[in-house]
């Protein structure tokens, strides 16, 4: 298993089906993670579990030049941008290119969500538990 293999496993993993717009997520419509706000041209409402893919890995996993890092820091550039946008992650990436100051950064990006929304407030312990789980898929690679 190659390590977008991997990545992908873990991304989906957390995301699921989904399939709906959760009150209060900016990101509106949201199946296997793929927003609508993020992907206007995509029929998210129809997306299929193989499309998605192919919009993780064009869109974040090559989009990232992934292939070209070390693991674990391809799977955890990945998976943060997935979860915190592409843009947010290359510019976490351009202070440290450590895996553990990237995972480190996203905490903090919660916390402060959490702190001015109800939503991410309700959200929070879900993302920390993510952000855990992808530190030991990190410690693993």
């Amino acid at each position: 298993m190659n390590n977008f293999d991997k990545a992908i496993k873990f991304t989906l993993s957390w995301e699921g089906e989904g399939g709906k717009a959760s009150p209060g997520d900016p990101g509106g419509l949201t199946k296997w993670g793929i927003s609508q706000r993020a992907h206007p041209s995509v029929g998210v409402a129809n997306l299929t579990r193989e499309q998605a893919i192919e919009i993780y890995r064009e869109d974040y996993w090559d989009r990232l030049g992934c292939e070209g890092l070390p693991a674990p820091l391809d799977v955890a550039l990945f998976d943060t941008a997935v979860n915190v946008g592409v843009n947010r992650a290359l510019g976490w990436l351009d202070m440290k290119k450590c895996w553990q100051d990237l995972l480190l950064w996203r905490v903090g990006h919660y916390t402060a969500l959490a702190q001015g929304s109800v939503y991410f407030r309700g959200i929070l312990y879900g993302l920390l538990r993510r952000t855990c789980a992808l530190t030991t898929l990190c410690r693993s690679l």
